[in-house]
């Protein structure tokens, strides 16, 4: 008997079959398969109108004219056809002659092209509000707003500064180093310096045990990015959580903090999985938009981690039709053996810290101890000369495996790397 699996592959699917007598089990989160009685407008708004920690946001506005809505860009899921336009309504509701600016938290990733705005928010929002793209290299854009527990300066775009109001979407899914994503992590790094988000993510910080997927408290990253909302004064937030179609299955808002947390408390309880480990473990970066470059690809590795055993090999299935996603990952990924790599990294101070350097860490550290095979569009000589396995598809993989650990060897796979949280074993 063989067993059918749906891997998330781009924008569309690949159907892998793994022998029943090989198939450890697989990861999914628990309540994968839940039916919703609201529709996703109706739980956006239901949560619109029970803020938690703060007045709802149509009497925040009264009397704010600059107002700033801070929003993912085209790396990240978020339903902005939905979550947007109730925002926006909800603000005018409260103001409705607010100068209203939608600032796309970019972070260090490249700014969003016309189209992808058009894709991810509707061309008539896009027509009609003003967008604009942060720039974490521009070094005239920034106010300098103190100091983070880092140690480092909290630089934040002078659009969020000035404003009167700042607002934030977004979602929240774990997150390899900061625990979860959404909510401060829109300010911060969405908003802020390079300069500023190199330092929060320097190699003491990405190795502190605390920088882990699905942990807050301790953890330094997570709180140099609370600390720098704080300092932005992001009054407001929308968070949502997704399902596997990418659809709204629950909403947060009101106070930065408790609203973040309370929708982590429940991703945590819904995505939360016992590893199941195995010889061999496949993995994915969820699909299209996280897995449009190998940049975003340890968010999905760091589920496989957990489930593999000694000398285990790990499958990744990752489409990066948009490349590496950054001159420096590139550039880095290919200039020394992982341990190379990682000595050097771990030997750079904080104020010395390169971009996109804490991808490259997570990736040596993996490469170091295990063999990982890359099942993606990139060429074959690149994937190579970083170090990884080169397959042309995931079948081709699989067999590589058992060529590696033996026929009888034990599989879990893991259908969206990112959509779950592996727990640790005391």
């Amino acid at each position: 008997m063989v067993s059918k699996v749906i891997l998330p592959y781009a924008k569309s699917q690949i159907e892998l079959e793994v022998d029943s007598v090989n198939l450890a089990g697989i990861l999914v989160p628990p309540e994968i398969h839940k039916t919703y009685a609201c529709d996703q407008e109706s739980l956006v708004q239901k949560a619109l109108e029970n803020p938690i920690g703060t007045k709802r946001l149509c009497s925040l506005a009264q009397g704010k004219q600059n107002v700033v809505i801070i929003t993912s860009d085209h790396t990240r899921a978020v339903p902005s056809k939905i979550t947007l336009p109730l925002l926006l309504a909800e603000i005018r509701k409260g103001n409705p002659t607010a100068k209203i600016t939608v600032l796309i938290a970019t972070g260090l990733h490249r700014g969003m092209t016309k189209d992808e705005m058009t894709d991810r928010f509707g061309s008539d929002l896009v027509s009609k509000e003003n967008f604009v793209n942060h720039n974490a290299y521009d070094k005239s854009l920034f106010k300098e707003l103190g100091t983070l527990p880092s140690g480092s300066k909290c630089e934040i775009n002078k659009i969020v500064c000035n404003a009167d109001l700042v607002v934030a979407e977004g979602f929240i899914e774990p997150h390899f180093f900061a625990g979860f994503s959404g909510g401060r992590k829109s300010i911060f790094p969405g908003t802020a310096s390079q300069a500023c988000v190199n330092i929060n993510h320097s190699a003491k910080a990405i190795a502190h045990p605390n920088s882990i997927t699905g942990v807050l408290d301790g953890n330094p990253i997570h709180n140099d990015m609370l600390t720098a909302a704080k300092m932005a004064k992001l009054a407001f937030i929308l968070n949502v959580l997704l399902n596997e179609k990418k659809e709204i299955v629950d909403a947060y808002c009101g106070d930065t903090d408790l609203a973040h947390r309370a929708g982590c408390t429940q991703l945590l309880s819904q995505a939360g999985v016992e590893p199941i480990k195995a010889d061999i473990v496949i993995t994915t970066n969820g699909g299209y938009p996280l897995d449009q470059n190998l940049y975003q690809c340890p968010k999905g590795l760091s589920s496989a981690l957990m489930c593999a055993k000694k000398g285990a090999v790990i499958i990744l299935v990752a489409a990066c039709e948009d490349g590496l996603g950054g001159e420096n990952f590139e550039k880095m990924m290919q200039e020394g053996s992982p341990q190379e790599l990682l000595d050097r990294i771990l030997n750079t101070p904080p104020e010395k810290t390169i971009s996109e350097q804490w991808c490259v860490q997570r990736f040596a550290e993996a490469l170091i101890h295990y063999r990982i095979i890359l099942v993606s569009s990139l060429k074959e000589s690149l994937v190579k000369a970083m170090g990884f396995l080169y397959a042309p598809t995931v079948e081709n993989a699989l067999q590589q495996a058992y060529a590696i650990k033996g026929q009888t060897a034990q599989v879990t796979i893991i259908p969206d790397g990112v959509s779950v949280i592996v727990k640790e074993k005391k």
